[in-house]
């Protein structure tokens, strides 16, 4: 299994986990913010990287 795969499965076994625990607002909110909060913590020239990384990927 690649390393990209062994992460989407542990964040989609963490997501059910957070789904029984809390209120489903609350997980949402931990799943969706988490991702892009560390987002917003890159500095510019690696956001434009991470984008012309993921386009490139997607064959653009």
């Amino acid at each position: 299994m690649s390393r990209n795969a062994k992460i989407a499965v542990g964040g989609a076994a963490v997501g059910l986990l957070l789904l029984i625990w809390l209120p489903w607002w609350a997980a949402l909110l931990i799943v969706v913010g988490i991702p892009a909060a560390a987002y917003l913590t890159l500095d510019p020239a690696q956001r434009r990287r991470l984008r012309r990384v993921t386009r490139k990927e997607l064959g653009r």
